[in-house]
């Protein structure tokens, strides 16, 4: 079947909720095969977050996370304000979580969270020429800056200190840009 015509056509929007980070709509759709379904959405402005290497570690920060009732070692990250570019964003919250700058920043990859029910997106950057400075975290942001090797990282992986997306798909991008770099060598 052709993606067109898997497509569902919205009918209606019934807005549910809208915060600070997220709102909350309800979609009536219009299947292929012309019957009617819901779907709720979550809207969100999107997020950037930053692969960053330092002296071959991996800048982490720990921070609780309400929604999952714990403290998580996660890279930087953080939202877009509206109308913000993601580049200059990447830039910004590495400074403020970790207190580091970098000369060049590179787009690896967009990918959403959780599309089945969210629109939002995450912007993953590679930070190269770090250089350390004063974190400059937000008022309602609490955490610590941890770096880890490789061998760390996949190691919190394995024990589920770090199980967020994000933070482990770069885990594993640069795992595979160390094999790659090797294997050319």
């Amino acid at each position: 079947m052709a993606a067109d015509q898997l497509k569902e056509t919205t009918v209606s929007t019934d807005p549910v909720f809208s915060g600070k980070m997220i709102s909350l709509q309800v979609d009536t759709v219009k299947l292929p095969d012309g019957t009617l379904a819901t779907r709720e959405v979550v809207k969100h402005s999107g997020a950037v977050a930053v692969l960053a290497v330092h002296e071959g570690r991996l800048l982490l920060v720990d921070q609780y996370r309400q929604a999952m009732g714990r403290c998580e070692l996660e890279i930087p990250a953080g939202k877009l304000e509206k109308g913000e570019d993601p580049l200059e964003a990447a830039a910004r919250e590495l400074q403020e979580e970790t207190g580091y700058t970098c000369g060049k920043l590179t787009h690896l990859h967009s990918f959403y969270t959780s599309p089945g029910f969210a629109d939002e997106i995450i912007h993953l950057y590679w930070a190269e020429e770090l250089s350390a400075g004063e974190m400059a975290p937000d008022a309602d942001e609490f955490l610590e800056v941890h770096e880890a090797t490789l061998e760390e990282a996949l190691q919190h992986i394995a024990e589920g200190r770090i199980a967020d997306a994000k933070t482990i798909l770069a885990v594993y991008i640069w795992q595979l840009r160390l094999t790659w770099e090797t294997a050319v060598r």
